[in-house]
């Protein structure tokens, strides 16, 4: 009878020391809903997958609320903490990251409801998160050609009154807060001498960036200089000087290109 009543008190204890276990499994307080408000991290280095994993966003991509354990565990491993032997709701793991600015560390926490499925992924720092947004690619620059005999008279400088509406136009269009960057290049025809003209068109282009700033482009997203009459977009035949205007008017121009900023 005694050593039936020490056996009962063995087994007993035993386990009372896997609840013990199984309830060291969990760091956090996790509610029957799968959440946390204080979500505790495990040291790095006491991981027990090596010194982590390098997995794929694409796997990470696809996790969502849900989830049983196996279906976790096919995407991205076994958890990488020692998390208990029964009724753990919490699944840690020390993932590395390849990025353009060098190597990534991060923690990834899953958080379990009472039936044992995902419902709460978090990560440590939390900008690990933005891994998994696919980035955008930036927009192809935005090129315009501004007519240069609507902006200014033959041979001026000075925007006319079309011009400052037409200038005007495009500023309304165009991002605020620095958020592009933007050049402004003067076009002359071949009329004049070299020196003129390259003078005359870095002047235009000052004008327009002038007025785009005025309309409340920053000063600092725009990049203004004349290229005089090196490229022209038409070639024209020596006649009659007014025919001669006439035709080469498309090289008489404002070109702006606008690039955003990622």
């Amino acid at each position: 009878m005694f050593k039936t009543l020490k056996t009962c008190a063995l087994r007993a204890s035993g386990l009372a020391a896997v609840l013990a276990l199984a309830a060291c499994g969990n760091l956090s307080q996790i509610s029957d809903k799968g959440t946390t408000d204080e979500p505790v991290w495990p040291d790095p280095v006491d991981t027990t997958f090596d010194t982590g994993a390098y997995p794929t966003l694409d796997s990470l991509r696809l996790m969502g609320p849900g989830m049983t354990k196996d279906q976790v565990y096919s995407l991205i491993g076994r958890p990488h903490f020692s998390e208990g032997l029964a009724g753990v709701r919490e699944w840690d793991y020390l993932f590395h990251f390849r990025t353009p600015r060098g190597d990534l560390t991060c923690q990834y926490k899953v958080l379990f409801d009472k039936d044992k499925h995902a419902q709460t992924f978090l990560w440590k720092p939390e900008a690990c998160a933005d891994l998994l947004n696919p980035r955008k690619p930036a927009p192809a620059p935005q090129a315009l050609s501004l007519k240069g005999d609507v902006l200014f008279a033959f041979g001026s400088a000075t925007l006319t009154a079309a011009g400052v509406a037409e200038v005007n136009r495009v500023a309304g269009a165009l991002p605020r807060q620095g958020e592009a960057s933007i050049v402004v290049t003067g076009h002359t025809d071949h009329i004049g001498s070299d020196a003129s003209n390259l003078a005359l068109s870095d002047r235009r282009a000052q004008a327009v960036r002038n007025q785009m700033i005025s309309q409340g482009i920053p000063a600092s997203s725009i990049q203004a200089h004349g290229m005089g009459e090196r490229q022209p977009v038409v070639q024209c035949a020596n006649g009659p000087r007014a025919a001669l205007i006439e035709c080469l008017a498309p090289n008489r121009r404002v070109d702006i290109t606008v690039a955003h900023r990622g």
